[in-house]
């Protein structure tokens, strides 16, 4: 059984996948406590791997399932990796990089939390990943130069405040600027107003 937050249609909204019909596996539950974080860890409903996968193929013309959270690594499992594959979609995950992720993943996700508020109490272990996908708060990015990562992304970080917000946008664009191995990641499902 599984805790799932929620499982729901939509566009990635960030990343590499940006764009792409997805299915979303929110499942509940999170080893660190991100100050900047907007998911309700605790709320979820008890789900077995075939009824996720019943939720899963009510879009069956999505190709993409994205594993997220929370932290999806403490509840994903190879049961529910070997359920969704017979799905026939692709299935991403999207990891804070404390924990091994399971084999069968098609795409990893990794955003690293360290040196963020909440964000330290467990380190990141992965070292190698798809797509390395860093909050950007004007952290030193010489940290992340050990992450073998095949697409680098900062992404401002989200904030309520309108002034807060236009600063971290600008603040991530003269970083990719200055670094132009990394490019910009903006969170579009919050300029559609979708899910």
């Amino acid at each position: 059984m599984y805790k799932v937050n929620e499982i729901f249609h939509s566009l990635q909204g960030e990343g590499y996948n940006t764009g792409t019909a997805s299915v979303f596996i929110r499942l509940s539950g999170c080893n660190l406590q991100c100050a900047f974080c907007d998911t309700q860890h605790t709320q979820g409903t008890m789900m077995s791997a075939p009824a996720i996968v019943e939720a899963v193929m009510q879009y069956p013309d999505a190709p993409l399932i994205v594993l997220t959270g929370g932290e999806p690594t403490l509840q994903a499992d190879d049961a529910l990796i070997n359920a969704l594959k017979l799905t026939g979609k692709r299935i991403s995950i999207e990891t804070n990089g404390t924990r091994p992720v399971p084999a069968g993943i098609d795409w990893v996700t990794l955003s690293p939390k360290q040196g963020f508020d909440g964000g330290d109490a467990h380190p990141c272990i992965l070292t190698e990943c798809d797509e390395l996908k860093v909050v950007y708060l004007g952290q030193d990015l010489s940290q992340y130069d050990h992450i073998k990562a095949a697409h680098r992304y900062l992404q401002p970080c989200y904030c309520d405040d309108d002034t807060a917000r236009q600063q971290s946008i600008n603040d991530t664009i003269e970083a990719v600027m200055k670094h132009p191995e990394w490019r910009l990641s903006l969170q579009t499902h919050r300029i559609l107003n979708i899910p």
